[in-house]
């Protein structure tokens, strides 16, 4: 009981601290304390500091003083690299599969043709176009229209107008020829038959990107590229071709040799088809050979 008094009245005894002049003992400040208050304000400082010091440790000094922090940002760096690359193969798989399916299309290859259309794409409603006769379809242009006819992107506008969208872009001439059978849809015939010299240079009409480049039965060597604006330009019945899937081609630039290959060919010549949304068009209301 005598110790607990003792030390109670040490935490408030009240002390004075006198600060005096070296020299000449003149009084400059003093200062009225107890141990309680000096006790009080020593641990209301230590709390302060080792809050604070958590919070650095936690913030800016994590990376020097918390082990496992590399660690945690890598994690997050993961992740996000994760999400970033299955966003990409989403892409590229559909890339995939639409090339391809048109790869398909061009071969007529009604077997396997569009199944991963009709197991992952929305059939579009029922449609028809008394006008055109689907029989006198050649085989490989019948897997067109089946192809979009099973998206929503349908071949049933067969039209001569040309799109307002298209009305502006230049687009280049693929060969210098005339034109020896013109695009008749209700003939079954999508594109335009161009005949030039022999060993002419085929070019391409703009800036894109190659989709298929391979030997088809009906067609010979084909060659078909993806520009912008879902434009889609072929070459058919060509004697060699000089790029591969995947190659960037600019506008002008040679793509493949005029030739005479494949089933549906009765000599030497360029069958040129362009195709914008799905819908196939007229080559010769937008470029000039």
């Amino acid at each position: 009981m005598k110790a607990k008094k003792t030390l109670s009245s040490w935490l408030v005894n009240r002390y004075l601290l006198i600060i005096r002049n070296e020299e000449n003992f003149a009084e400059k400040s003093t200062f009225s304390f107890t141990y309680a208050k000096v006790i009080l304000l020593a641990v209301t400082v230590f709390i302060v500091l080792m809050l604070l010091s958590l919070l650095l440790v936690k913030t800016l000094l994590a990376q020097w003083f918390d082990p496992r922090h590399a660690q945690i940002e890598a994690n997050k760096q993961l992740y996000e690299l994760t999400v970033k690359v299955d966003s990409l193969a989403d892409e590229v798989e559909k890339k995939d599969r639409f090339i391809l399916n048109f790869q398909r299309v061009l071969r007529g290859d009604t077997a396997q043709a569009f199944q991963d259309y009709d197991n992952n794409s929305p059939v579009s409603s029922e449609i028809s176009d008394e006008n055109i006769d689907v029989a006198k379809l050649s085989p490989v242009d019948s897997q067109f229209r089946q192809e979009f006819e099973k998206t929503d992107m349908s071949l049933v506008n067969f039209t001569s107008e040309a799109s307002s969208e298209l009305q502006e872009v230049f687009f280049f001439s693929p060969i210098t020829g005339f034109v020896s059978a013109p695009y008749q849809v209700k003939e079954g015939h999508f594109g335009v038959d161009i005949v030039a010299k022999k060993n002419e240079p085929v070019k391409s009409i703009a800036d894109g990107t190659v989709i298929m480049a391979s030997w088809t039965q009906d067609s010979g060597y084909v060659i078909a590229i993806q520009h912008r604006g879902n434009i889609i330009s072929v070459y058919k019945h060509n004697a060699d071709l000089l790029k591969k899937v995947g190659n960037f081609v600019n506008a002008g630039e040679i793509i493949s040799i005029i030739g005479n290959t494949g089933d549906l060919t009765d000599g030497p010549h360029l069958h040129f088809e362009l195709w914008h949304n799905g819908n196939s068009l007229n080559p010769e209301e937008f470029v000039t050979f």
